[in-house]
């Protein structure tokens, strides 16, 4: 990685001209889970973020130097998105997100995908505990699920 340190990441909320960078970065993200199915186009990514996740969720970016390198996007008690560039990994910036967005939060859910190992140590390692296990039949990836949960 080449520019600034995590520490000099800057949290804000998401503008509607972040909306390319944040498809970019939630696409990098995806092509790097070989047993994620491909089911939207790049085109597709940006009419979501853009024209639904935008304008109807509360997103925080991760901007180092005028590049988004991560998001988190939260609805009522939900954390519906949470995306890295795959080269910020591991720096601290999702869990800098994550206290940001639901701090405050008295209770917080999301769903996360069986298969995606590191998400699963990320979400319990920050306290998030299985509720209830799926078997993708309600998502369109069709992929076995999990529904975590943090407080009550």
């Amino acid at each position: 990685m080449i520019g600034p340190e995590p520490s000099d990441i800057l949290l804000r909320p998401a503008i509607a001209s972040d909306a390319p960078a944040i498809a970019i970065t939630m696409r990098a993200s995806l092509d790097t889970l070989s047993w994620m199915p491909l089911l939207h186009t790049p085109e597709e990514d940006l009419f979501f973020i853009r024209d639904i996740l935008l304008p109807n969720q509360q997103v925080t970016v991760a901007d180092a130097g005028g590049r988004i390198v991560g998001f988190i996007a939260i609805g009522g008690e939900w954390i519906d998105q949470l995306y890295l560039d795959p080269a910020w990994t591991g720096q601290g910036i999702g869990t800098r997100l994550l206290a940001q967005a639901t701090g405050g939060m008295s209770l917080i859910k999301l769903y996360c995908f069986q298969a995606n190992t590191g998400a699963r140590r990320f979400y319990e390692r920050h306290g998030f505990r299985a509720e209830a296990f799926g078997d993708g039949s309600t998502n369109e990836e069709g992929l076995p699920d999990i529904l975590y949960v943090r407080g009550r």
